[in-house]
């Protein structure tokens, strides 16, 4: 298979793998673009049998090299980190490796909970749980051991408590739910915010310094409506909601005269708001 015919058929899920790991949508670009070069270059290209498992290894390992030599850059990261919002663009249903962009585990909630893990262990579990790679591939892609994969994928799995309820009930109610919340915030309708909202949601404001945002996550929903009813009143008659896929869920794109400045996505608890991630950082938003 030439290596136009290997993008074609790969790039989607190799582009989720590193999405998963990095949680940045232009790094995830650009490694992926990175190992279809490199396999294009081999002189021995020909002779690799399993090209798939070949372009995984890359992908992986290039991941795993950018997230060590970006610690300490995230370490000094200002204010909450969300990742980068992956948008659907109308993704074929025709192709099945576009499953892979919308599962829950494509979320922002799942993103943040792959973060805990350390760079070895995501790559583990992703390569085990998503991509339903066997533990003796897995050794061979990272370099380790079957019987230390198989350890590090059950350490892992332990510490992701990753729960359904957060999950919205359906794409359409959620959606449904996403835009009574703003027609509600817009209207100054409390009562139907507080049937939508948790009282106990927390917004998670991401603008990496670049821009003013909430530099710890807001909790309680008092606080939540202040601040949002503070936005809207600061910028009244600039502002205009886009409602579309973000994360594999319903979302909202906000622009200020007519320029990307938000974009949210949610968790639910009880089909209700339980958490809402605004990425105002201007980096994360570029390729948008």
């Amino acid at each position: 298979m030439n290596t136009e015919e290997l993008y074609k058929r790969y790039k989607t899920e190799l582009f989720s793998l590193a999405y998963r790991m990095l949680g940045s949508v232009m790094d995830a670009e650009d490694i992926v673009q990175d190992a279809f070069l490199s396999y294009d270059r081999r002189s021995d290209a020909g002779t690799i049998r399993n090209e798939r498992a070949f372009l995984y290894k890359v992908v992986t390992n290039r991941c795993l090299d950018l997230l060590r030599s970006s610690a300490k850059k995230r370490e000094m990261y200002v204010g909450p980190w969300l990742p980068e919002p992956l948008i659907e663009k109308g993704a074929s249903d025709n192709d099945p490796s576009h499953k892979y962009l919308r599962s829950e585990s494509i979320s922002t909630a799942y993103l943040l909970l792959l973060q805990q893990l350390s760079a070895t262990e995501r790559a583990v579990f992703l390569l085990r749980e998503i991509f339903h790679y066997s533990f003796e591939e897995i050794a061979d892609i990272v370099g380790k051991s079957t019987a230390n994969c198989r350890q590090i994928f059950h350490r892992a799995k332990k510490s992701i408590h990753f729960d359904p309820d957060q999950q919205p009930p359906s794409v359409s109610i959620a959606e449904e739910k996403i835009k009574e919340f703003v027609n509600s915030l817009l209207q100054g309708n409390t009562t139907k915010l507080l049937e939508l909202v948790s009282e106990n949601v927390v917004l998670y404001s991401d603008g990496g310094g670049k821009v003013r945002a909430a530099q710890v996550p807001v909790v309680g929903f008092e606080q939540v409506l202040k601040l949002h009813q503070s936005v809207i009143k600061m910028h009244a008659g600039k502002i205009t909601f886009s409602y579309l896929t973000v994360n594999g869920l319903p979302g909202i794109l906000i622009r200020l005269d007519g320029e990307i400045k938000y974009v949210y996505s949610f968790a639910y608890r009880d089909q209700k708001i339980e958490a809402i991630y605004t990425v105002a950082n201007p980096e994360k938003l570029s390729h948008l």
